[in-house]
């Protein structure tokens, strides 16, 4: 059958690409996407740079979320390695300033601790508690109420940034408790930059928020602190 005038025409126009309708840019965006996940290894870590205020600035500003917090939903200490040793002895055995002997059950002995929060010395790790620098209630109150269980697990045994994680006296880590730096800050001054400058980045890390006091408290301390480049690895 011969083709019309007009259907002869079109038949030796160039074919054209129609425009890609929204489902198709959909499975588009999907497969770039995958694509980009697939390109990232797994654990990859974002790297955040900036002063101690820098960082600050960046930490969003959202009033404490009080209700619901149970310490039992921040699942700790854990073997992560599987080498006998739990969360708790593994910052022991690190943070002893001289060399420490494993015993059966990851028993520690030989070790001797520093407790920077009020300068107390022990040889007896039972007397030390491992402090969260950010303490799991305030992490509750500041974000991880809307965690994963698995996120807060690896947030209360996060041995990733040596901040995260102190062994200090048990009197200054129960003197602390559960408070940000507008109601305690440690009794040993020379430690008090540090411990803001580590509370910032500690929150950076996590993607955690600050409250309006909070805020206030770590700026005005800062403010009158030495200012060093910090790289916080968030993951």
């Amino acid at each position: 059958m011969q083709l019309a005038h007009g259907e002869a025409y079109a038949a030796r126009m160039p074919t054209r690409r129609s425009p890609l309708r929204p489902r198709r840019l959909v499975a588009v965006a999907a497969a770039l996407l995958l694509v980009v996940a697939l390109a990232v290894p797994a654990g990859a870590v974002t790297k955040v740079t900036g002063t101690p205020l820098q960082l600050l600035a960046r930490l969003s500003t959202a009033a404490e979320h009080y209700w619901g917090y149970d310490r039992a939903k921040f699942e700790h200490w854990i073997d992560a390695d599987g080498d006998g040793c739990d969360t708790r002895d593994e910052v022991l055995i690190k943070e002893s300033t001289r060399a420490v002997t494993i015993g059966s059950g990851c028993a520690i002995h030989g070790g001797k601790w520093y407790s920077a929060y009020d300068g107390v010395w022990t040889t007896d790790p039972s007397t030390f508690d491992i402090d969260h620098l950010v303490a799991l209630k305030e992490a509750w109150d500041s974000g991880a109420w809307s965690w994963t269980a698995a996120r807060r697990r690896a947030y209360a045994n996060d041995l990733g940034a040596g901040a995260s994680l102190r062994a200090v006296s048990a009197a200054s880590n129960r003197s602390k408790s559960d408070k940000d730096p507008a109601d305690w800050l440690p009794a040993k001054v020379s430690f008090r930059c540090t411990y803001a400058n580590q509370w910032v980045a500690t929150k950076v890390r996590w993607g955690l928020k600050v409250d309006s006091r909070e805020r206030s408290a770590l700026k005005s301390l800062l403010a009158s602190c030495p200012a060093p480049v910090m790289t916080v690895n968030v993951p």
